[in-house]
């Protein structure tokens, strides 16, 4: 029952802190837009020449939110909304000289790298889920789903759906028409007043603009300060809304360390979209197909730990959030990564999948998920099952529970031994205004044969001001907490003497703070920021096992450019020994070590950009000089190049070795049109011994309908012999019912 008390003593203490803040309606009163139907029919060409446009509200008054915030906006910015029964419609108007800056053609793609508009919906006006739709001058889409927090596990731009956008450039001005379908949105039918902003990317002048202000501490897109969207009439539920993405893949490839013959493969799977209610969701997947998703990069890693790669597939993105913010960065209870996808990242077949997910009633988020992987001859077939929900307390604050299952199927029935079950119990509070915070959870695993030490409890709080942001964070971790279906740093320790990996559980104190400071009447500089971050980790009986302060100095130029230095001291008990050369592994010990860092990135507005850092100092017993440059090039609009090149020298004494790690990361995108790609991605890692070709062409034919064809070859770096090497076509059709 102790490691309730957090919770608890938490849960109390926010309870009462809740009621000392008033609900955070000012930017409602203040900022306000009517919507109407439209009056005749809407031509989307981005020409606002309709007599719609002509009859609706105008909002405009844009405020600065960098670099001046709350200060009139130098751009004049326009919008207006109106509706008919299938479609929500945006018209804006932005002023500007016709010399844009646009990073690329492709959807979602360097979106903040360049001019843009968006438009921040949250139809529940709970300011806990929400959407962003943006779009450049020249007509690209981006779209996210968006969570009520403030991190960037809010942000999820992996999401896509289908909507309409286009644009018209005039020698003074840009102009855009949008298209949302209502069947896109999830919202109420009995609710007449909807969150809403705007924000304006004025990238060539490094500016941005919102329409209600929002503190400079926070995003564009942060909910807790939408003006006001109040509709003539509740839009009615639209009926009909199913979605079926069908897919034809065809593939040949071939095994060459192996030394098996080529072979060719022919699929069909498809994915439907099924909206049970204006604000509840229902999707499944039939033999599901990700060859079309872009490889993960690889990454040098330094560390005695596994690395935490992001989630790109289709399925797993909508509405995830109810599921992947349990926990904390370091130990996540659920990953979708873990279904689907071996330790290595290749693709483990799946049968099919359910997930219904989405707003029973205006305070309460569900998510339900059951997937069934395929067995083979090597491992069963594995059932994956989650169930959560969020019910929101005290305004923007959140109750959440969630159980997840792994169960091993085999042969029509379940292996009774065969399973890890996970149960989450979690309280996170946010003020009104997204200043304060605070969160507790207590997690138990079941597993079988495994009894005792298998809780993982947090407790902790965040500030996030003008000038000064701090959080601290305590999280115990027991060594026989298990989450298959999870990911938990820190716990697997490596033996390089015995060849064997060994849990140890930890207790973990993380304190970061950051004082940023904006300069009133510099010509040259934008602001100053100051960072600190300490940790102490302890393990189960409490003793200390690492320690490390960092502390980092940047500056923002207002040209867009940015000057880092940092500083670092590590020290560490190392329990088992763990080798980073082929040498003699370090032995048990402790160890201490000092690094210093420069860093500087270029102006990112000009054609070619470049940014380079280079750090140096102790690395356990040894020494670490560490070399990272990025270069890009912008043909504009149809071309994008990088080339990313780390060095890394690792150099121990005498027998334990040195080590030279090498990664270069080229790029190259090129952009025929706003529907017709090619992107090739190249990565050679010596410390993978692996170099990666993936090169993707795409043809979107049709809205949300794709033609995919994707070459992926492998080699090794010492012989540069070849490991495996595969060809795959894919088609996709979004039919909507």
């Amino acid at each position: 029952m102790k490691s309730f008390l957090p919770f608890c003593l938490l849960f109390l203490f926010c309870q009462q802190l809740a009621f000392s803040f008033n609900d955070n309606r000012k930017n409602q009163e203040k900022y306000g837009i009517k919507i109407k139907r439209a009056s005749g029919e809407i031509r989307l060409d981005g020409k606002l020449e309709e007599a719609a446009w002509k009859e609706a509200d105008i909002g405009s008054n844009f405020v600065q939110k960098n670099p001046k915030p709350g200060a009139k906006a130098v751009l004049h910015t326009e919008f207006q909304l109106t509706y008919d029964d299938n479609f929500l419609y945006l018209a804006a108007t932005c002023m500007d000289s016709p010399d844009h800056i646009i990073s690329t053609l492709k959807r979602d793609a360097g979106f903040w790298d360049g001019d843009n508009i968006g438009l921040v919906l949250d139809p529940l006006n709970e300011a806990t889920t929400g959407f962003m739709f943006g779009t450049n001058p020249a007509g690209v889409q981006t779209d996210v789903l968006l969570g009520g927090g403030t991190g960037s596990e809010h942000y999820k731009g992996e999401w896509d759906n289908r909507w309409f956008v286009e644009t018209h450039i005039h020698h003074d001005r840009w102009t855009v028409e949008m298209a949302i379908p209502f069947k896109t949105l999830r919202y109420e039918t009995d609710r007449t007043t909807w969150g809403i902003n705007f924000f304006r990317n004025d990238k060539k002048n490094n500016r941005q603009d919102v329409w209600a202000e929002i503190p400079r501490q926070f995003w564009f897109i942060d909910l807790g300060y939408t003006g006001r969207l109040d509709w003539d009439a509740p839009p009615k539920k639209v009926n009909g809304n199913v979605s079926i993405i069908p897919y034809i893949n065809t593939n040949t490839s071939k095994n060459f360390e192996a030394g098996t013959d080529a072979e060719n493969g022919f699929d069909i799977g498809l994915d439907a979209k099924i909206a049970l209610s204006s604000s509840l969701n229902l999707d499944l997947t039939v033999n599901p197909d990700f060859s079309q998703v872009e490889v993960d990069q690889q990454v040098t890693n330094l560390t005695r730990f596994s690395i935490f790669l992001p989630e790109r597939r289709t399925f797993f993105i909508e509405n995830s959030d109810i599921f992947s913010n349990f926990g904390i960065p370091p130990v996540r209870p659920f990953f979708s990564r873990r279904i689907g996808l071996d330790g290595s990242g290749q693709a483990v077949p799946i049968a099919f999948g359910a997930r219904l997910t989405g707003n029973v009633t205006s305070n309460t988020r569900i998510g339900v998920m059951n997937v069934q992987t395929k067995g083979n001859a090597d491992q069963f077939g594995q059932n994956y099952t989650a169930a959560a929900f969020n019910q929101r307390v005290f305004g923007r604050s959140t109750i959440k529970g969630m159980f997840v299952n792994r169960q091993a199927y085999n042969e029509g029935e379940f292996v009774g031994n065969d399973y890890n079950r996970n149960a989450s119990l979690e309280f996170a509070y946010q003020s009104s205004n997204g200043v304060w915070q605070g969160w507790s959870g207590y997690h138990k695993s079941f597993k079988h044969g495994i009894k005792g030490d298998n809780n993982f409890t947090s407790i902790g709080g965040a500030y996030n001001g003008n000038v000064l942001s701090a959080v601290i964070d305590w999280t115990r971790v027991g060594t026989e907490y298990f989450a298959d279906v999870g990911f938990i740093n820190f716990v697997n320790n490596y033996d390089a003497i015995r060849d064997t990996t060994l849990r140890l559980g930890f207790s973990n104190i993380f304190l970061p703070l950051t004082l940023t400071f904006i300069p009133e009447n510099s010509s040259t500089i934008n602001r100053h920021q100051l960072e600190l971050e300490s940790y102490l980790r302890l393990d189960p009986d409490y003793k200390f096992v690492e320690r490390g302060h960092e502390f980092g100095y940047n500056i923002e130029f207002k040209n867009s450019s940015s000057l880092f230095l940092e500083a670092a001291n590590n020290v560490t008990d190392l329990r088992f020994p763990f080798a980073f050369t082929d040498g003699v592994p370090l032995p048990v010990g402790r160890y201490s070590a000092n690094r210093v860092g420069i860093g500087y990135d270029s102006d990112e507005r000009k054609k070619l950009s470049f940014g380079a850092g280079v750090s140096t100092g102790g690395f356990y017993n040894g020494t670490l000089h560490q070399v990272e440059v990025g270069i890009e090039y912008r043909q504009q609009p149809w071309g994008n190049f990088g080339l990313d090149i780390e060095y890394n020298k690792l150099k121990f004494p005498d027998e334990f070795g040195e080590e030279t790690i090498w990664a270069f990361n080229p790029k190259i995108e090129i952009n025929f049109n706003r529907n017709l790609f090619w992107t090739t991605f190249l990565q050679y890692n010596t410390q993978a011994d692996n170099f990666n070709i993936n090169s993707r062409f795409q043809w979107r034919f049709a809205p949300m309908s794709d033609i995919f064809l994707v070459w992926t070859d492998n080699y090794a770096v010492e012989n540069f012999g070849v490991k495996n090497r595969a060809l795959v076509l894919k088609v996709n059709y979004w039919f909507v019912l």
